[in-house]
């Protein structure tokens, strides 16, 4: 039913479209030639939203407006747009929005979307020769909406999140330690416990590529291991169900670079500014050492004094992390303990 040519569909969006505005954008595409996304947005107002809601961070506008573009990158007809609207309460914000909205787009406005009947008076205001389309005020295809996802967090709605945003909320694990600490073992375990996915340790799979050289390691090496376990942590993390576990990250590249050469590498010391994880997890090196025939720090003495090395570049990087010792099964009843405490997964 195609009910004019141009429309409009407009929110917050705050803090992120879910798939009740998904399912509204969609159905409204179906009903005009060419459909216009109004992002609205207000930083400070928005900050102050989420600050009374509690449960989840701001987001800005300009993310939203990403979101929104790669939801609708396959359709042609439906454009993305942000415009300033001053929110202070007054029905003066309304109409100047209203402009701002009518100028974004450039041509008369024959529809406008929304999912709130309580809109019709205003809207009619606003947009005089546009019809008010309203879709499913109910929520009963979708029984969500911005105001509960900001007070109750989006752990709990996650099925609501559209796929390509999940990954911006997916808490990031990661499990450092020296050799043969059980990090490998963990970070599996783990990903099958909250259904998940995981990244390896790299470096491991470097040096098998290389036929198994870790004693003679290059300059050049740990770059590329580096770079090459972001991306793999890139690539995870876009089908993660909540939380991404990772095995070692770059300040562990730099500290076998320290044990291997001597040397640190100042590339890593970028990677590690940009690098962010919810959670460090970091194995005391209290279990057996098990040499699997690519491991080269036995000897109990030097495990400790390489367990103090890395918890010292740990504490230089500014890393907090959290201590964990123990047999595998406390091992991984502690990790689990925290993250249930990082994600509010009360049940495992």
């Amino acid at each position: 039913m195609t009910i004019g040519k141009v429309g409009m569909y407009g929110g917050k969006f705050l803090p992120f479209p879910h798939l009740g505005h998904v399912y509204a954008m969609i159905r409204a595409s179906t009903m005009v030639d060419e459909l216009h996304v109004i992002v609205s947005f207000d930083t400070e107002y928005e900050k102050m939203l989420c600050e009374k809601g509690g449960k989840v961070e701001h987001v800005d506008y300009a993310m939203r407006l990403r979101w929104w573009t790669q939801l609708t990158k396959d359709l042609p007809h439906v454009h993305v747009h942000a415009v300033y609207e001053e929110q202070t309460g007054q029905l003066e914000d309304w109409v100047k929005g209203a402009e701002g909205i009518q100028k974004e787009i450039g041509k008369p406005i024959d529809a406008v979307f929304s999912s709130e009947h309580s809109y019709t008076p205003i809207f009619e205001k606003l947009y005089p020769t546009a019809k008010h389309v309203v879709i499913d005020s109910e929520r009963e295809t979708y029984s969500i909406s911005g105001t509960k996802l900001r007070e109750e967090g989006v752990m709990k709605h996650w099925n609501m999140i559209p796929k390509i945003v999940q990954p911006y909320f997916a808490k990031k694990v990661v499990i450092v330690g020296t050799e043969s600490c059980g990090k490998s073992t963990l970070v599996k375990n783990l990903a099958n416990l909250y259904n998940t996915t995981y990244v390896e340790e790299f470096g491991r799979t470097y040096y098998e590529r290389l036929g198994g050289c870790e004693g003679i390691t290059r300059v050049e090496d740990y770059a590329e291991i580096a770079f090459e376990h972001k991306y793999h942590e890139k690539v995870q993390l876009q089908n993660a169900n909540k939380v991404m576990f990772i095995d070692t990250e770059a300040v562990v590249t730099q500290y076998f670079s320290q044990l291997y050469l001597s040397e640190k590498q100042p590339i890593l010391d970028e990677i590690i500014k940009l690098q962010q994880y919810d959670l460090w997890l970091f194995l005391e090196p209290d279990v057996k050492w098990v040499d699997d025939g690519t491991r080269s720090f036995g000897e109990q003495e030097v495990r400790e004094n390489n367990n103090n090395l890395l918890k010292e570049m740990l504490t230089q990087y500014g890393v907090q992390f959290v201590t964990i010792s123990g047999n595998y099964q406390e091992r991984l009843e502690k990790a689990v303990h925290y993250v249930n405490e990082l994600t509010e997964m009360k049940g495992l």
